[in-house]
């Protein structure tokens, strides 16, 4: 199609992807050029000087908010929930390949989370806890309430995942005398981890961003997203944008380092494969 042939649904849709654009980065991009205020800036344009000052002041003792200690918190839960809901998917996955007794009430009670507002289940797991008798914590409670979150999805993408997956090369790998964990080691896992990635990848971001899975589910010590929200109230200063940019700024880390993984299998099994080719 050229130019001349684009009808008014092409330029409907390039625009809504502008507005798209325009609303996801306009805010960043604010924050971001914020938090270079001079040292006598506040939280709104003009810009007073230009300085490092505030990304300087995260790592000094702050009268409000505790951005270090928040920080490693959601670090910490993130990628413990990574783990748990990589390792859990995958399993889930190879179980349900075959059908068994009660498959579809444990499917149905598994993504039932999804359903139910996440303020609903952060105050359930909550009042469970005191119900208990149990102090609430962001790595026990906390914990909990993340996975009923991220287990799910992971879920989903390890079921879409395996539909598409071809028993052929579990056949072949047992033809050749490999063991059941030989052949999930050796053959199933090699395969699917770049989607394995991608689901510890999904697991991450949905732990480290959480507000409401959390707001009463983390006890006494805030995560970064509840402390952030604490500090919208109290904090005057860029600090506050500095904040943001060092956590954006990690957020495109994580996916740069996932792209990077992902380059790194393909251009291996490209080369495998080449060598395969030439009888290597």
């Amino acid at each position: 199609m050229n130019q001349g042939e684009r009808g008014l649904g092409f330029y409907l849709l390039a625009g809504f992807f502008c507005l798209f654009v325009l609303f996801l980065y306009g805010p960043l991009s604010t924050i971001v050029i914020l938090s270079f205020q001079g040292p006598n800036g506040g939280l709104t344009f003009p810009m007073n000087g230009l300085s490092t000052r505030w990304f300087e002041n995260l790592f000094e003792t702050q009268m409000v908010g505790d951005f270090a200690g928040s920080f490693q918190r959601s670090m910490a839960l993130g990628l413990a929930v990574m783990l748990v809901t990589v390792i859990f998917s995958f399993m889930a996955g190879l179980a349900f390949r075959r059908r068994f007794l009660g498959s579809g009430i444990v499917f149905y009670l598994a993504i039932a989370s999804l359903i139910v507002p996440s303020i609903l289940v952060s105050l359930g797991i909550g009042l469970l806890f005191r119900l208990l008798e149990l102090d609430t914590n962001w790595y026990s409670s906390g914990f909990g309430a993340h996975l009923s979150w991220t287990l799910p999805f992971g879920l989903l993408i390890m079921f879409a995942v395996f539909n598409r997956f071809s028993p052929a090369y579990e056949e072949a790998a047992r033809d050749l005398g490999a063991t059941p964990w030989q052949t999930i080691r050796h053959v199933v896992i090699p395969i699917l981890l770049p989607s394995l990635i991608g689901v510890g990848l999904f697991g991450f971001t949905l732990s480290y961003d959480e507000f409401a899975r959390t707001l009463y589910t983390a006890g006494s010590f805030n995560t970064l997203p509840l402390e952030i929200y604490g500090m919208t109230t109290n904090v005057t200063t860029p600090v506050l944008y500095a904040l943001g940019t060092v956590t954006t700024g990690l957020s495109f880390l994580v996916i740069g380092i996932a792209l990077a993984a992902f380059t790194l299998i393909d251009r291996r099994r490209r080369r495998q494969g080449s060598d395969a080719g030439r009888g290597v």
